[in-house]
């Protein structure tokens, strides 16, 4: 049995305005989505996200994730450069000692991500 990929679906009851997000800001591709905008599947290179409105049978108030979505880039410089006055940052570009340049953002919701490279 192997195991093939790892897609994280992400909740809002903002499904639209994330993808906008993720299309204008981050530079990700809508791939497919429901007419409701219940539902949005987005990709870039290698990365794949699902946007979903939790259905009934889930308690939701508001987005929360107690970790974060980290992508794995070859400049995080860069990336960094398109980014910093387009989102609310979390932590400036860095190097840190376990051999990683990195920064995080907050998306729309408030969700971190975290972009790296290693040096």
């Amino acid at each position: 049995m192997a195991l093939k990929s790892l897609t994280p679906m992400i909740y809002t009851k903002q499904v639209e305005e994330t993808v906008k997000f993720y299309t204008t800001v981050l530079g990700f591709t809508c791939n497919n989505f429901m007419d409701d905008w219940s539902w949005a599947s987005m990709s870039r290179d290698e990365i794949e996200i699902m946007i979903a409105c939790p259905n009934s049978h889930l308690a939701f108030e508001k987005p929360c994730f107690t970790g974060s979505f980290y992508i794995q880039t070859d400049n995080a410089d860069s990336v960094f450069d398109q980014l910093k006055d387009k989102v609310k940052i979390c932590y400036p570009i860095e190097t840190f000692e376990y051999g990683m340049r990195e920064f995080a953002i907050y998306d729309n919701n408030g969700y971190l991500i975290q972009f790296g490279n290693p040096v």
